[in-house]
């Protein structure tokens, strides 16, 4: 496994932890069709949350949240509809969130939480 997507895992396994400290419910991890990837599904009592993951091994060239385009916003809300249509779940409301987590060479992971970015 190449570096860059050990620290993806890595961050995804620390987003994975933050959701279920925070109390939501993970319904799905890396979930794939033809046209691409959520990283999490998760419910927030009762609203579905599509998680984008993004992590960097440093906050030098800015957050990891500046990587979330209003392009892949928009791929992300397809991809949120077509993960309802294909499960048997109805939410009260469906929003989409960003971890951005640094991992800095010392210490814990910093996780920066965007709730429901437009």
């Amino acid at each position: 496994m190449q570096a860059k997507d050990a620290v993806g895992r890595y961050g995804e396994d620390v987003a994975t932890a933050w959701v279920q400290r925070a109390g939501w419910q993970v319904l799905d991890r890396n979930w794939r069709c033809a046209d691409g990837e959520l990283d999490l599904v998760a419910l927030d009592g009762d609203e579905l949350v599509a998680v984008e993951v993004k992590t960097r091994r440093s906050a030098t060239f800015g957050s990891p949240a500046e990587a979330v385009t209003a392009r892949k916003l928009a791929r992300l809300r397809r991809l949120t509809a077509r993960w309802l249509r294909e499960h048997d779940v109805r939410p009260a409301s469906v929003r989409v969130d960003v971890l951005a987590i640094v991992l800095p060479r010392a210490g814990r992971a910093q996780v920066e939480h965007l709730a429901g970015v437009v």
